[in-house]
């Protein structure tokens, strides 16, 4: 329960001692100095986290907390060896707990309001060879419902080990750890951006044009429906069971392997080898008006999926005809195989000067297709997994609405020096890493517009060739290979001033290559041009501070200025389960934070940060194309990025009284603008939000109650958390648009919630 810790050096420390460290970690987006999750680089014993094809970080696959040693913040840019394609906004490395020496027993359980319940159990081995090899292992459950009427449910559960054989004694180890996290939960609490429309009440599951007002309305109810029965030789229409957002379901399975070790080789000489595998399979999405008929080309019929519906050519409800329109699921299926290696050679000069080289290796085999599946008698999903049994088309192959194979594979070696100068006043910090990505991306459908939309009928070769002829301004299936590379430089210093008070200066270069999905929606172009070749993004990040440190106090203020070239944004489209790509151009962001600790006594610890954050987009941007193909330019020069606050500040008090440790946070968040025009929403003329989210305060209480009065020992204690104390109705996190006639997709904020925990060591 103690306060994230922030260690005022080159690199911030987080400690995660009372496995609270994490919970920053697992809110609906993560965000540092107004970088979104996917310019974060999030690493675990080294192994990368990021999704390798579009860089997302997924938070309801994040580790047990109470497994976690502790968490390193590096501000700016992503580390040296870092295997990524995209921190030009800060890395977050968490470290597992190593084993213990001897045997124990950690049993965690929770009850808390929606009908929360998790249960944690972990057993260290302690040394059970003559080798000194020692072990632990965990399981953990969790189940809880959203605020909807028996929707928005997840059922979460994690399974983790590690194995760790010391080397000597000179600090020389060998480690073995998995994980495997399973999840499944519909998607919840992401809505449109509306106000009171037009002076009526517009909230609730049967309306698209939904979002809370008060704090009662985010208790709405999901309508129940049924599924229309058919009817023999009628042309059966399908109803809307089951297509509404609430129903969606986001299944997931994921797990990895690491290996890590570390040997001395000579005095000063030491070799790190860290090699690591992962799988995820996963999808998300909504449902389909599946076509019982086949698709007319020319004067032919066929089955398979065009203009985003699938077309069957076979009896799909059971009623003898194939005259029906049918409901179904159709989820985007995500298969990913990760291997990765990192190595490093570091060698120690003498007491005050270090060189290190290092090889980095990440390949991701990304399967991505779009297999229907069927719903029961009330819409709901009978196999949420749909590309296990998929559905056929008439001619025996899958109807699906995408159907790629893709690679990214980076390979990278880089550099670093570290020196001590001037009696250790000056610390010296200079790097250069040179990655080389590839991305080979095979699109096995037509891509039929420059948004990536394709019609797919892979495996009957008769189809694709009279839909090639029918269509020849679409892209036909293709491989395309897409390589990157550049040197990124990073250098930076620290000089202690006088004892106590120092000031530290930093530089790095970053790249965020193109995602797939990005890369992807390039394969269309119109005849006698060429195909796009989207950019990379790189950045140029500056920082320049002071700190503070004694027994008591530590203090840190800061400034800092990126500037972009070819700002790469997205935004999810959760109609059309699509993620829109844009490019901003020319982009400054800069800003300060600072943060200040002090303990005045063992017994009690006070924490407040600040930061503002300002962000220019310097030219105007083109939105779209009128009806003669010339570019729509939004007003978007000198304007704000939407998504990111103006401000944030807060604080924690802490102390301890006997038994009991009590503790209050508070956050404040400030406004958000929702598109890049920093303009309101309208909609056929209608405002129907206004440009920006409003600010908000969140305070969060937290108690502990060590039970050593009870007999019991100091390792077991009753816990209790009050997070959002006040019940503020706020909006969570979302991706913004350039547009302000497009509707942001926003998270709806957590309402008050109270969980108690009874946690028993030995």
């Amino acid at each position: 329960m103690a306060p994230l810790e922030i260690r005022h050096r080159s690199i911030r420390s987080i400690s995660a001692k009372h496995a609270q460290a994490s919970r920053f970690l697992q809110q609906s987006q993560m965000s540092i100095r107004g970088f979104d999750n996917t310019r974060i680089s999030q690493t675990f014993d080294g192994l990368p986290l990021n999704d390798t094809g579009g860089y997302a970080l997924y938070s309801n696959q994040q580790i047990d907390p109470e497994l976690i040693d502790q968490v390193n913040v590096n501000l700016g840019t992503t580390d040296v060896d870092s295997p990524t394609a995209a921190a030009s906004g800060s890395t977050v490395n968490l470290r597992s707990r190593n084993p213990s020496q001897d045997f124990g027993v950690k049993v965690v359980s929770s009850v808390g309001e929606y009908d929360f319940f998790r249960v944690f159990g972990l057993v260290d081995t302690g040394e059970f060879t003559s080798f000194g090899t020692r072990a632990w292992f965990s399981a953990s459950s969790a189940t809880n419902n959203a605020i909807y009427g028996g929707y928005g449910k997840i059922d979460k559960q994690q399974y983790n080990f590690k194995i760790y054989q010391p080397v000597g004694d000179n600090g020389d180890f060998v480690s073995l750890a998995g994980h495997w996290n399973q999840n499944r939960n519909n998607f919840f609490g992401s809505v449109p951006l509306r106000t009171d429309v037009a002076g009526g009440r517009v909230v609730g599951s049967a309306s698209s044009n939904r979002f809370p007002i008060t704090k009662d309305e985010r208790f709405y109810e999901v309508a129940r429906c049924t599924v229309t029965p058919a009817t023999p030789g009628v042309k059966d229409t399908a109803n809307s069971c089951g297509s509404l957002y609430e129903y969606r379901f986001n299944p997931s399975d994921t797990g990895n392997i690491r290996l890590s070790s570390r040997f001395t080789l000579s005095d000063g000489l030491v070799l790190t080898v860290d090699p690591s595998y992962q799988y995820t399979k996963a999808n998300g999405g909504g449902t389909v008006e599946a076509i019982e008929s086949a698709f007319k080309i020319g004067d032919q019929f066929f089955p398979g999926y065009f203009g985003g519906k699938p077309y069957v050519g076979a009896d799909l409800n059971g009623d003898g005809d194939t005259l029906d329109t049918v409901r179904m699921l159709a989820p985007s299926q995500t298969k990913t195989d990760r291997l990765g290696l990192i190595a490093s050679l570091r060698y120690d000069i003498d007491d005050h000067n270090t060189v290190r080289l290092a090889y980095s290796y990440d390949r991701g085999r990304h399967r991505q297709t779009g297999e229907v599946g069927f719903l029961d008698a009330y819409g709901n999903a009978i196999d949420v997994f749909p590309v296990d049994n998929p559905v056929l088309g008439s001619d025996g192959n899958r109807l699906q609405k995408r159907d790629r194979l893709s690679y990214a594979i980076l390979h990278q070696v880089s550099g670093e020096y570290r020196g001590e100068f001037f009696d250790e006043r000056l610390t010296v910090n200079a790097g250069l890493r040179a990655p080389f990505f590839k991305r080979n991306l095979n699109q096995y459908c037509f891509t039929s517009s420059n948004s990536g939309f394709v019609d797919c009928m892979r495996g009957n070769d008769a189809a694709e060739d009279a839909y090639a002829a029918a269509n020849p301004n679409f892209a036909r299936p293709q491989k395309r290979v897409f390589n990157y590379d550049k040197l990124l430089p990073t250098a930076g210093v620290v000089f202690n001033v006088m004892p106590k008070f120092s000031v530290f200066g930093n530089y790095s270069k970053g790249v965020q290559v193109p995602g797939t999905d990005n890369l992807y929606q390039s394969f269309w172009y119109a005849p006698g041009t060429d195909a796009a070749d989207p950019s990379p993004e790189t950045t140029d990040n500056f920082d320049l501070g002071v700190r503070y440190t004694s027994g008591k106090i530590q203090a840190q203020l800061s400034g800092w200025y990126t500037n972009y070239k070819n700002r790469l944004a997205s935004s999810y489209d959760f109609e059309q389960n699509v993620t829109i790509y844009r490019n901003l151009g020319k982009v400054e962001k800069y800003g300060v934070d600072g943060s200040i600790s002090y303990q005045p006594i063992p017994e009690a610890s006070f924490y407040v940060f600040g930061s503002y954050l300002k962000s220019k987009i310097k030219d105007d941007v083109v939105i779209g194309r009128n009806g003669a193909g010339d570019p729509i330019y939004g007003q978007t020069a000198g304007k704000r990025e939407s998504g990111a606050p103006t401000f944030t500040f807060g604080g924690r008090a802490q102390g301890t009284l006997g038994p009991v440790q009590l503790g209050v946070q508070a956050k404040r968040t400030g406004p958000r603008y929702v598109n890049d025009q920093n303009l309101p929403v309208f909609q056929s003329g209608v405002q129907v939000y206004g440009a920006k989210a409003p600010a908000y305060t969140l305070v969060d209480l937290d108690a502990r109650l060590s039970l050593e009065w009870a007999g019991l020992n100091d390792k077991t204690y009753f816990q209790l958390n009050v997070t959002n104390l006040f019940d503020k109705l706020y909006v969570g996190g979302f991706d913004g648009t350039t547009s302000n006639t497009t509707v942001t997709t926003a998270q709806i904020g957590a309402p008050r919630t109270v969980i108690g925990s009874i946690i028993i060591g030995f």
